[in-house]
């Protein structure tokens, strides 16, 4: 007997955050958030996305053992600003019983009619800068910090329960050995002459936070025309350079600006935490702190996590100053592979980005879709 429960408690709140840490205790693949970052994210006083975002949480019970989990997401910004009538699912998460995942999408299919909304697509999470998914080709690999891991049992329940593919992911990974950066780096030189761009490199991560405000921008302007494209607040980018950019080494973190100071292109790589995550087991005391800390420092596999290029600049080449600065700092610090994060598959701008560089397609995942009657 399958019975599902919103939860609403901080102890409920942990149960929801902590269960995969079962359903997974085995997997050699997945890669375990930090528990109390995890459960931040969902506070309402804590992460800005909820200023225009709404979030309900479920959990499944069999025999009062947790057997699944589900988050319904409304993104209001989404809906009445930008027209798309959708209601989110994220954080899903089941036993392999298609019967808990009937019982937990069917409140997600209850809340998005009642608000008049004409579809269901997931997993994805409040915006475009959380997590996006199901992993559909590449179980045999680890994962990443800012993406879903799952079994295949997920791509059959959705299947099974009407749900049809929505949006195309893939992950690719490149080694670094297979770039011939003599082309880039003469190209990038030729750039900076004839029109005066510059590199900005970094040592210090308090000499990146001027930038941040302006690189969301751009980051905003160069992917705007994308289906998955939702607005970020001033608030929300505050909380992510909060989050994220003093725990990058700055040495990953590259800007090109033109004559005039204005940036043009970004990039962002981040040593990969995977398995230092894995070790942490989910806390970051009195250990798990130690892993991250390697890992950022010792770490010979890097994670393309964000790139932007303005629309104005896209197709000439400014790419080529962000490659050849990266390719100095990768090998110096003994890299030998970088992982792109998931890129909707017909983004031909970003494609073209790496098609020079040799990426292996690692792993395939998409979102899925019902319509709402």
């Amino acid at each position: 007997m399958i019975t599902v429960k919103e939860i609403f408690s901080k102890k409920e709140m942990k149960q929801f955050v902590t269960f995969p840490f079962s359903l997974y205790k085995n997997s050699k693949y997945w890669v375990p958030p930090i528990i109390k970052d995890e459960i931040a994210g969902f506070d309402k006083n804590k992460n800005p996305v909820f200023k225009q975002a709404t979030a309900r949480y479920f959990l499944a019970y069999n025999n009062n053992e947790i057997v699944g989990r589900v988050a319904a997401i409304i993104n209001h910004t989404e809906v009445e600003v930008q027209n798309v009538k959708k209601m989110r699912f994220g954080w899903f998460d089941i036993i392999d019983d298609i019967e808990v995942s009937k019982a937990l999408l069917e409140k997600v299919y209850e809340i998005g009619k009642a608000n008049n909304l004409v579809k269901i697509e997931g997993p994805i999470g409040f915006s475009n800068m959380d997590k996006v998914g199901v992993l559909t080709k590449g179980y045999d690999y680890i994962g990443k910090m800012v993406t879903w891991y799952n079994h295949l049992y997920y791509v059959t329940h959705l299947e099974e329960l009407g749900y049809t593919i929505e949006k195309e992911y893939i992950e690719t990974t490149i080694l670094i050995k297979n770039i011939e950066i003599e082309k880039y780096a003469k190209f990038a030189d030729i750039l900076k002459k004839r029109y005066g761009y510059k590199a900005l490199n970094f040592t210090n991560s308090k000499d990146v936070m001027p930038y941040v405000d302006e690189m969301f921008k751009l980051f905003e302007k160069s992917y705007a025309k994308l289906s998955t494209f939702v607005p970020i607040s001033d608030e929300q980018v505050q909380f992510f350079k909060e989050k994220y950019i003093s725990f990058i080494n700055p040495e990953y973190i590259k800007f090109v600006v033109d004559k005039d100071d204005n940036l043009v292109s970004f990039a962002i790589l981040m040593p990969s935490f995977a398995k230092a995550l894995q070790k942490a087991k989910g806390k970051l005391f009195p250990f798990g702190i130690f892993h991250l800390l390697k890992a950022r420092k010792n770490n010979n596999i890097v994670t393309s996590y964000l790139i932007g290029v303005h629309p104005d600049f896209q197709n000439k080449g400014v790419t080529a100053i962000v490659f050849d600065e990266f390719y100095k700092t990768v090998i110096q610090n003994g890299i030998e592979l970088t992982e792109i994060t998931p890129m909707l598959k017909n983004n031909e701008e970003i494609r073209k980005i790496w098609r020079n560089f040799q990426p292996e397609i690692k792993k395939e995942r998409c979102t899925y879709t019902l319509k709402i009657n």
